[in-house]
């Protein structure tokens, strides 16, 4: 996937590696196809599955082979150029924030953008602390994506999920969760779930699918960043994240009521209805509720 050229002063980067905490914030902070859109904010929003199941033995993996704790930057130019992962994600973020805000601003809604926080091996969000063996995660009480760029080799090398589109998806994907916190649909999940409990994994499939029809909707919107093998390269690292495949490689048998990101079948679907249509109104995994 081609990078554009981006303004690190123009995107909010907070930096804990090696230690720091250090923070560069940039940039300000009609119809958006937010319809029947509902959210789950339970504690963090993550890429995979629950951390246990989505790596299933990733910190075990670390445990045998230790790996350094990486130095950041003292600037978002600088962290932004920490490495080949890192300048991949502020690029992404600079696009995704070029082509969210217009939407959100012809729709009439008000857009703040998100933080990227990069840390290495462990650090501090709003939602608690952030380990590499989560995995990427959104956190809805800062606004931030928090991303150890040691978990794309991770990726690569256990789950088979390679390529620079990959790792594309997985920025875009927790920037759905931005876009739907930012649509303020947190209350209609609780009362939701105040109502019927039960119900919160199917909830949550539902936001995680949403958010990755988003991820395609960008995609499709950036189609002259596209190159060839990309789309097979997300859809790829879709169906290497669906609960039947984690739960699999875990040694677990699959089991649909305990689902929380929906089947690889299901994340490939909605991934490849946002690249094919571009259109966030085609995302409303919500759609039959309302009837």
């Amino acid at each position: 996937m081609r990078l554009n050229k981006f303004n690190p002063a123009n995107i909010r980067i907070r930096d804990q590696r090696g230690g720091g905490g250090s923070v560069f914030p940039g940039g300000g902070g009609g119809k958006l196809g937010c319809g029947t859109i509902v959210i789950v904010l339970i504690g963090v929003l993550v890429f995979g599955a629950d951390p246990a199941q989505m790596l299933g033995g990733l910190q075990e993996i670390q445990q045998g082979s230790p790996q350094s704790v990486q130095t950041g930057g003292s600037s978002a130019e600088e962290s932004c150029a920490v490495n080949q992962y890192s300048t991949e994600a502020c690029a992404n973020l600079a696009s995704l924030n070029e082509t969210w805000e217009p939407k959100f601003r012809a729709a009439g809604i008000a857009f703040e953008q998100p933080f990227l926080n990069f840390y290495s091996q462990s650090g501090q969000s709003g939602c608690g602390a952030a380990q590499s063996a989560m995995g990427p995660f959104y956190c809805p009480s800062d606004q931030g994506i928090y991303i150890d760029t040691d978990f794309y080799d991770e990726m690569a090398q256990r789950m088979g999920a390679k390529g620079d589109f990959a790792r594309a998806y997985v920025m875009a994907h927790e920037y759905g969760h931005h876009i739907q916190n930012l649509l303020g649909t947190a209350r209609k999940v609780r009362d939701l779930q105040a109502r019927n409990p039960q119900a919160s994994n199917a909830l949550q499939v539902r936001m995680e699918l949403q958010a990755d029809c988003y991820a395609g909707v960008w995609a499709k919107l950036n189609a002259d960043r596209i190159e060839a093998g990309d789309i097979e390269e997300g859809l790829t690292a879709a169906h290497a994240v669906g609960d039947d495949t984690l739960m699999a490689s875990a040694g677990q048998r699959p089991v649909e009521a305990a689902f929380t990101h929906g089947s690889s079948a299901q994340r490939m679907e909605w991934l490849k209805k946002g690249l094919e249509t571009g259109d966030e109104d085609q995302c409303d995994t919500f759609a039959d509720l309302a009837r």
